[in-house]
Protein backbone atom coordinates (compact mmCIF):
# COMPACT_ATOMS: atom_id res chain seq x y z
CA UNK A 1 0.00 0.00 0.00
CA UNK A 2 3.03 2.29 0.06
CA UNK A 3 2.44 5.50 -1.84
CA UNK A 4 -1.35 5.18 -2.15
CA UNK A 5 -3.45 8.27 -1.67
CA UNK A 6 -6.68 8.72 0.26
CA UNK A 7 -9.09 11.56 0.81
CA UNK A 8 -8.51 13.23 4.16
CA UNK A 9 -9.55 16.39 5.99
CA UNK A 10 -6.71 18.83 6.66
CA UNK A 11 -6.23 22.49 7.51
CA UNK A 12 -3.28 24.67 6.57
CA UNK A 13 -4.04 27.48 8.99
CA UNK A 14 -5.94 27.71 12.26
CA UNK A 15 -9.37 29.31 12.30
CA UNK A 16 -13.04 28.59 11.84
CA UNK A 17 -14.70 25.69 10.00
CA UNK A 18 -13.92 27.37 6.68
CA UNK A 19 -10.21 26.39 6.99
CA UNK A 20 -11.05 22.68 6.61
CA UNK A 21 -10.18 21.12 3.26
CA UNK A 22 -10.66 17.64 1.79
CA UNK A 23 -7.41 16.72 0.06
CA UNK A 24 -5.68 13.73 -1.50
CA UNK A 25 -3.04 12.68 1.01
CA UNK A 26 -0.36 10.04 0.62
CA UNK A 27 -0.67 7.49 3.39
CA UNK A 28 2.33 5.50 4.56
CA UNK A 29 2.37 1.86 5.57
CA UNK A 30 1.82 1.09 9.26
CA UNK A 31 4.98 1.07 11.35
CA UNK A 32 5.79 -0.93 14.48
CA UNK A 33 2.77 -1.14 16.78
CA UNK A 34 0.46 0.44 14.18
CA UNK A 35 -2.37 -0.68 11.92
CA UNK A 36 -3.97 0.78 8.82
CA UNK A 37 -7.76 0.90 8.83
CA UNK A 38 -10.54 1.66 6.38
CA UNK A 39 -12.47 4.33 8.30
CA UNK A 40 -16.27 3.97 8.26
CA UNK A 41 -17.31 6.73 10.65
CA UNK A 42 -15.73 9.21 13.04
CA UNK A 43 -17.08 10.52 16.33
CA UNK A 44 -16.82 14.32 16.52
CA UNK A 45 -15.59 16.08 19.65
CA UNK A 46 -15.25 19.66 20.86
CA UNK A 47 -11.51 19.03 21.31
CA UNK A 48 -11.23 18.94 17.52
CA UNK A 49 -12.79 22.40 17.31
CA UNK A 50 -10.13 23.70 19.69
CA UNK A 51 -7.38 21.85 17.80
CA UNK A 52 -8.55 23.47 14.57
CA UNK A 53 -8.59 26.87 16.25
CA UNK A 54 -5.11 26.37 17.72
CA UNK A 55 -6.43 26.64 21.29
CA UNK A 56 -6.17 22.98 22.32
CA UNK A 57 -3.70 21.52 24.82
CA UNK A 58 -1.61 20.42 21.84
CA UNK A 59 -0.77 22.79 18.99
CA UNK A 60 -1.48 21.53 15.45
CA UNK A 61 1.53 20.87 13.20
CA UNK A 62 0.40 22.43 9.92
CA UNK A 63 -0.87 21.17 7.59
CA UNK A 64 -2.73 19.12 10.17
CA UNK A 65 -5.34 16.38 10.15
CA UNK A 66 -8.10 15.89 12.69
CA UNK A 67 -9.87 13.27 14.75
CA UNK A 68 -9.08 10.67 17.36
CA UNK A 69 -11.99 8.21 17.54
CA UNK A 70 -14.03 6.22 15.07
CA UNK A 71 -14.75 2.80 13.67
CA UNK A 72 -13.55 0.82 10.67
CA UNK A 73 -11.89 -2.31 9.30
CA UNK A 74 -8.24 -3.32 9.64
CA UNK A 75 -6.51 -3.31 6.24
CA UNK A 76 -2.88 -3.98 7.20
CA UNK A 77 -0.70 -4.30 10.28
CA UNK A 78 2.84 -3.30 11.10
CA UNK A 79 5.28 -5.31 13.24
CA UNK A 80 4.24 -5.92 16.84
CA UNK A 81 0.62 -4.92 16.22
CA UNK A 82 -0.74 -7.42 18.71
CA UNK A 83 -3.73 -9.60 17.84
CA UNK A 84 -5.12 -7.47 15.01
CA UNK A 85 -5.51 -8.96 11.54
CA UNK A 86 -6.84 -7.63 8.22
CA UNK A 87 -10.63 -7.81 8.20
CA UNK A 88 -11.06 -7.18 11.94
CA UNK A 89 -13.86 -4.73 12.74
CA UNK A 90 -12.55 -2.24 15.29
CA UNK A 91 -13.22 0.95 17.19
CA UNK A 92 -10.48 3.58 17.55
CA UNK A 93 -10.10 5.09 21.02
CA UNK A 94 -8.97 8.69 21.64
CA UNK A 95 -5.54 7.54 22.77
CA UNK A 96 -3.05 9.35 20.53
CA UNK A 97 -2.18 12.70 19.01
CA UNK A 98 -4.22 14.15 16.17
CA UNK A 99 -0.90 15.32 14.74
CA UNK A 100 0.39 11.77 14.29
CA UNK A 101 -2.76 9.63 13.93
CA UNK A 102 -5.70 11.69 12.55
CA UNK A 103 -8.80 9.74 11.51
CA UNK A 104 -10.88 12.23 9.47
CA UNK A 105 -9.92 10.25 6.36
CA UNK A 106 -10.95 7.36 4.14
CA UNK A 107 -8.05 5.36 5.60
CA UNK A 108 -5.88 6.05 8.62
CA UNK A 109 -2.82 4.81 10.48
CA UNK A 110 -3.59 4.29 14.17
CA UNK A 111 -1.77 2.72 17.14
CA UNK A 112 -2.70 -0.91 17.71
CA UNK A 113 -3.09 -0.07 21.40
CA UNK A 114 -5.86 2.41 20.54
CA UNK A 115 -8.12 -0.31 19.11
CA UNK A 116 -10.95 -2.32 20.61
CA UNK A 117 -13.01 -5.00 18.91
CA UNK A 118 -16.22 -3.42 17.67
CA UNK A 119 -19.19 -4.45 19.82
CA UNK A 120 -21.75 -6.52 17.94
CA UNK A 121 -25.13 -5.04 17.16
CA UNK A 122 -23.96 -1.46 16.57
CA UNK A 123 -24.12 0.37 13.27
CA UNK A 124 -21.23 2.54 12.07
CA UNK A 125 -22.51 5.70 13.72
CA UNK A 126 -23.15 4.02 17.05
CA UNK A 127 -19.74 2.33 17.07
CA UNK A 128 -18.03 5.66 16.28
CA UNK A 129 -19.94 7.52 19.00
CA UNK A 130 -19.55 4.97 21.77
CA UNK A 131 -16.21 5.05 23.52
CA UNK A 132 -15.15 8.64 24.22
CA UNK A 133 -18.27 9.45 26.30
CA UNK A 134 -18.42 6.12 28.14
CA UNK A 135 -14.70 5.97 28.94
CA UNK A 136 -14.64 9.60 30.06
CA UNK A 137 -17.65 9.25 32.33
CA UNK A 138 -16.50 5.87 33.67
CA UNK A 139 -13.19 7.50 34.55
CA UNK A 140 -14.92 10.28 36.47
CA UNK A 141 -17.63 8.20 38.19
CA UNK A 142 -15.93 4.84 38.78
CA UNK A 143 -12.21 5.62 38.88
CA UNK A 144 -11.50 9.19 40.03
CA UNK A 145 -14.59 9.10 42.27
CA UNK A 146 -16.76 6.10 43.06
CA UNK A 147 -20.40 6.92 42.30
CA UNK A 148 -22.61 4.51 44.22
CA UNK A 149 -26.25 3.55 44.43
CA UNK A 150 -28.20 6.31 46.15
CA UNK A 151 -25.58 9.00 45.49
CA UNK A 152 -26.61 12.36 44.04
CA UNK A 153 -25.04 13.41 40.74
CA UNK A 154 -25.19 16.86 39.14
CA UNK A 155 -24.31 17.19 35.42
CA UNK A 156 -23.83 20.62 33.83
CA UNK A 157 -24.05 21.33 30.09
CA UNK A 158 -25.79 17.98 29.93
CA UNK A 159 -26.97 18.25 26.30
CA UNK A 160 -23.90 16.61 24.82
CA UNK A 161 -22.41 13.13 24.53
CA UNK A 162 -20.61 13.29 27.89
CA UNK A 163 -23.74 14.52 29.63
CA UNK A 164 -25.92 11.82 28.10
CA UNK A 165 -23.40 9.10 29.03
CA UNK A 166 -23.22 10.45 32.59
CA UNK A 167 -26.99 10.21 32.94
CA UNK A 168 -26.98 6.66 31.59
CA UNK A 169 -24.27 5.56 34.00
CA UNK A 170 -26.08 7.23 36.91
CA UNK A 171 -29.18 5.19 36.12
CA UNK A 172 -27.04 2.08 35.59
CA UNK A 173 -25.55 2.31 39.11
CA UNK A 174 -28.72 3.60 40.82
CA UNK A 175 -27.68 7.20 41.50
CA UNK A 176 -30.02 10.20 41.43
CA UNK A 177 -29.08 12.51 38.56
CA UNK A 178 -29.93 16.16 37.95
CA UNK A 179 -29.09 17.67 34.55
CA UNK A 180 -28.54 21.40 33.98
CA UNK A 181 -29.03 22.81 30.46
CA UNK A 182 -29.55 26.29 28.99
CA UNK A 183 -33.22 25.71 28.13
CA UNK A 184 -35.91 23.04 28.11
CA UNK A 185 -35.74 21.92 24.47
CA UNK A 186 -34.11 18.58 25.22
CA UNK A 187 -35.69 17.78 28.57
CA UNK A 188 -37.49 14.65 27.38
CA UNK A 189 -34.33 13.21 25.79
CA UNK A 190 -32.32 13.87 28.94
CA UNK A 191 -34.93 12.22 31.14
CA UNK A 192 -34.94 9.25 28.78
CA UNK A 193 -31.16 9.04 29.15
CA UNK A 194 -31.41 8.93 32.95
CA UNK A 195 -32.04 12.39 34.42
CA UNK A 196 -34.39 12.42 37.40
CA UNK A 197 -34.79 16.17 37.03
CA UNK A 198 -33.76 18.73 34.40
CA UNK A 199 -33.01 22.32 35.42
CA UNK A 200 -32.63 25.18 32.97
CA UNK A 201 -30.65 28.39 33.01
CA UNK A 202 -28.18 29.07 35.83
CA UNK A 203 -29.80 27.78 39.03
CA UNK A 204 -28.14 28.94 42.23
CA UNK A 205 -26.61 26.59 44.80
CA UNK A 206 -29.79 26.45 46.90
CA UNK A 207 -31.91 25.43 43.89
CA UNK A 208 -29.38 22.78 42.94
CA UNK A 209 -29.36 21.32 46.44
CA UNK A 210 -33.17 21.28 46.47
CA UNK A 211 -33.35 19.38 43.17
CA UNK A 212 -30.79 16.87 44.38
CA UNK A 213 -32.61 16.25 47.63
CA UNK A 214 -29.54 17.49 49.52
CA UNK A 215 -26.02 18.35 48.51
CA UNK A 216 -24.37 16.74 45.51
CA UNK A 217 -22.00 13.85 46.09
CA UNK A 218 -20.48 14.41 42.66
CA UNK A 219 -20.66 17.21 40.09
CA UNK A 220 -19.48 16.69 36.51
CA UNK A 221 -18.88 20.15 35.06
CA UNK A 222 -18.17 20.78 31.39
CA UNK A 223 -18.08 24.57 31.69
CA UNK A 224 -15.46 25.58 34.24
CA UNK A 225 -15.06 29.29 34.93
CA UNK A 226 -16.59 31.30 37.78
CA UNK A 227 -19.70 29.08 37.87
CA UNK A 228 -17.68 26.39 39.62
CA UNK A 229 -18.06 28.32 42.87
CA UNK A 230 -21.82 27.79 43.01
CA UNK A 231 -21.33 24.10 42.14
CA UNK A 232 -18.95 23.70 45.07
CA UNK A 233 -21.53 25.32 47.34
CA UNK A 234 -24.14 22.85 46.07
CA UNK A 235 -22.08 19.87 47.28
CA UNK A 236 -22.53 17.75 50.36
CA UNK A 237 -19.59 17.43 52.78
CA UNK A 238 -16.99 15.19 51.18
CA UNK A 239 -18.45 15.72 47.71
CA UNK A 240 -16.43 16.28 44.56
CA UNK A 241 -16.54 18.62 41.58
CA UNK A 242 -14.77 17.31 38.48
CA UNK A 243 -14.17 19.90 35.77
CA UNK A 244 -13.79 18.04 32.47
CA UNK A 245 -14.28 20.91 30.03
CA UNK A 246 -13.89 24.64 29.57
CA UNK A 247 -16.98 25.73 27.65
CA UNK A 248 -17.14 29.00 29.59
CA UNK A 249 -13.78 30.08 28.20
CA UNK A 250 -12.99 31.74 31.54
CA UNK A 251 -10.51 30.88 34.32
CA UNK A 252 -11.77 28.55 37.03
CA UNK A 253 -11.15 30.19 40.44
CA UNK A 254 -10.94 28.43 43.76
CA UNK A 255 -14.09 29.32 45.72
CA UNK A 256 -13.89 31.50 48.81
CA UNK A 257 -14.51 30.10 52.29
CA UNK A 258 -17.90 29.14 53.67
CA UNK A 259 -18.73 25.84 51.97
CA UNK A 260 -18.53 22.15 52.85
CA UNK A 261 -15.20 20.31 52.41
CA UNK A 262 -15.18 19.44 48.72
CA UNK A 263 -12.65 17.85 46.40
CA UNK A 264 -12.12 19.87 43.19
CA UNK A 265 -10.14 18.36 40.32
CA UNK A 266 -9.82 18.24 36.55
CA UNK A 267 -10.12 15.13 34.38
CA UNK A 268 -9.07 13.98 30.92
CA UNK A 269 -9.93 10.68 29.23
CA UNK A 270 -6.21 9.91 28.90
CA UNK A 271 -6.30 8.96 32.58
CA UNK A 272 -8.26 5.93 31.36
CA UNK A 273 -6.89 5.17 27.90
CA UNK A 274 -3.30 5.75 29.00
CA UNK A 275 -3.29 2.90 31.53
CA UNK A 276 -4.04 -0.59 30.11
CA UNK A 277 -5.23 -1.96 33.46
CA UNK A 278 -7.61 0.97 34.01
CA UNK A 279 -8.80 0.77 30.41
CA UNK A 280 -9.56 -2.94 30.76
CA UNK A 281 -11.82 -2.24 33.75
CA UNK A 282 -13.59 0.56 31.92
CA UNK A 283 -14.18 -1.58 28.83
CA UNK A 284 -15.53 -4.45 30.93
CA UNK A 285 -17.97 -2.08 32.65
CA UNK A 286 -19.10 -0.62 29.31
CA UNK A 287 -19.55 -3.99 27.63
CA UNK A 288 -21.62 -5.23 30.57
CA UNK A 289 -23.85 -2.16 30.30
CA UNK A 290 -24.19 -2.60 26.55
CA UNK A 291 -25.16 -6.25 27.01
CA UNK A 292 -27.72 -5.30 29.67
CA UNK A 293 -29.14 -2.52 27.50
CA UNK A 294 -28.57 0.15 30.17
CA UNK A 295 -25.74 1.81 28.26
CA UNK A 296 -26.01 2.70 24.59
CA UNK A 297 -24.39 5.19 22.22
CA UNK A 298 -26.47 8.29 21.65
CA UNK A 299 -25.96 9.73 18.16
CA UNK A 300 -27.07 13.29 17.50
CA UNK A 301 -26.61 14.07 13.78
CA UNK A 302 -24.73 12.33 10.97
CA UNK A 303 -22.74 14.35 8.42
CA UNK A 304 -21.09 13.15 5.23
CA UNK A 305 -17.36 13.71 4.74
CA UNK A 306 -18.04 16.41 2.14
CA UNK A 307 -19.96 18.35 4.79
CA UNK A 308 -17.15 18.42 7.37
CA UNK A 309 -17.17 22.23 7.62
CA UNK A 310 -20.90 22.17 8.37
CA UNK A 311 -20.29 19.44 10.94
CA UNK A 312 -17.74 21.62 12.73
CA UNK A 313 -20.09 24.57 12.59
CA UNK A 314 -22.70 22.38 14.26
CA UNK A 315 -20.21 21.25 16.92
CA UNK A 316 -20.05 24.87 18.08
CA UNK A 317 -23.78 25.49 17.82
CA UNK A 318 -25.95 26.10 20.90
CA UNK A 319 -28.70 24.20 19.06
CA UNK A 320 -27.01 20.82 19.45
CA UNK A 321 -29.17 18.00 20.72
CA UNK A 322 -28.02 15.42 23.30
CA UNK A 323 -25.56 12.90 21.92
CA UNK A 324 -22.58 12.95 19.60
CA UNK A 325 -22.39 14.19 16.01
CA UNK A 326 -20.80 11.68 13.65
CA UNK A 327 -18.92 12.08 10.38
CA UNK A 328 -19.77 9.30 7.91
CA UNK A 329 -16.73 8.40 5.80
CA UNK A 330 -17.80 5.42 3.71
Amino acid sequence: MTGSTVRAVRFHETGGPEVLRIEDVELRDPGPGEVRIRVRAVGLNRSEVNFRRGTYLEAPVLPAGLGSEGTGTVLATGPDAGPWRPGDEVCVLPASSQNTHPVYAEEAIVPAGALLARPSGLDDAGAAALWMPLLTVWGMTRHAVRLREGDRLLVTAASNSIGAAALQIARHVGARAVAVVPDGRHGDALRAAGADEVLTGTPDAERLREALGGGADLVLDAEGGPGVERLVRACAPGGAVIVHGGLSGEPTPLPAAGYAPVWLRRFHVREVVGDPAVLARAVAFARAGLAAGTLTPLVDRIFDLADVAAAHDYLESPDRAPGKPVLRIG
